[in-house]
């Protein structure tokens, strides 16, 4: 029985319609293209999916063939954390059956580590989990785009310094400057220049984000630039800041001449 097959009869046995088990996320055609057959969800898709039909996610991904890593899996599903890498150990390849699962598994797995380790400053086992997901992503189908540019933020938060090296290629994410403006409302400069540098642009708006990071970590060399390359756009937010410094380099000449450019 296929994946397709599977979600529509766990969507029967619930008594719901297609329309009621699409909710407000997904569109009555995609469920009917996926319980045909002829389109594969995303694994964000397949989660809320399995979320609404009381499901695990493995069970619309197994096939009812016998298999030697059936506890194995089981264990895997109910574990968090480390606890699922020791579990998937004992897991023997090739195996038809969960292959595609295993992998997911791992590559998800990996990146909330890695999160949890760059939480905690632990950069060189974050960046090693974030190899080990990207090599258990590349062996199953069900490791989408969204997840790789994922990843790809973690990896640039971790080695911010291979930012371009590692984003090239890839367009920024629509939500990138409202999402570096939030984690500077939450106190996150760190985050927030992470984004940043995860992207680089030329805009004010990036410029001035940029800057206004450096300046809560007080880094105001660094600052400097990014403040004249979006002062034109932003001087009342601006100037005050190119006062502050220019103050702190010492250079009390700059910082006049922007304390009495913000009473013009």
């Amino acid at each position: 029985m296929g994946l397709g097959e599977r979600l529509r009869q766990a969507r029967l046995e619930a008594g719901l319609s297609q329309r009621q088990l699409c909710g407000d996320r997904i569109t009555r055609n995609m469920l009917s293209q996926l319980e045909s057959g002829s389109a594969s969800p995303s694994v964000a898709t397949l989660q809320y999916l399995a979320a609404r039909l009381g499901k695990p996610v493995g069970y619309f991904l197994e096939e009812e063939t016998a298999s030697a890593n059936q506890q194995v899996m089981a264990a895997a599903r109910k574990a968090k954390g480390w606890e699922v890498l020791e579990a998937l150990k004992a897991y023997q390849e090739p195996d038809a059956v969960f292959d595609r699962e295993r992998w997911l598994l791992e590559a998800l797995t990996c990146l909330e580590l890695s999160r949890q380790a760059l939480a905690a400053e632990k950069r060189p086992l974050a960046w090693s989990l974030l190899e080990q997901a990207a090599s258990a992503g590349a062996k199953t189908p069900y490791y989408t785009p969204q997840l790789e540019r994922h990843r790809i933020c973690l990896a640039c938060r971790v080695r911010p310094e291979q930012a371009a090296r590692l984003t090239a290629g890839l367009e920024p994410p629509e939500e990138l400057l409202p999402l570096a403006r939030a984690a500077l409302e939450q106190g996150e400069p760190r985050r927030c220049g992470s984004l940043l540098d995860a992207f680089p642009q030329e805009s004010p708006l990036w410029h001035l984000l940029r800057g206004e990071a450096h300046y809560a970590l007080a880094e105001y060399e660094k600052a400097l630039p990014h403040y004249h390359r979006a002062e034109d756009a932003y001087p009342d937010r601006v100037f005050p800041r190119l006062e502050v410094c220019y103050r702190e380099r010492e250079d009390y000449k700059m910082a006049y001449a922007y304390a009495c450019r913000q009473r013009k």
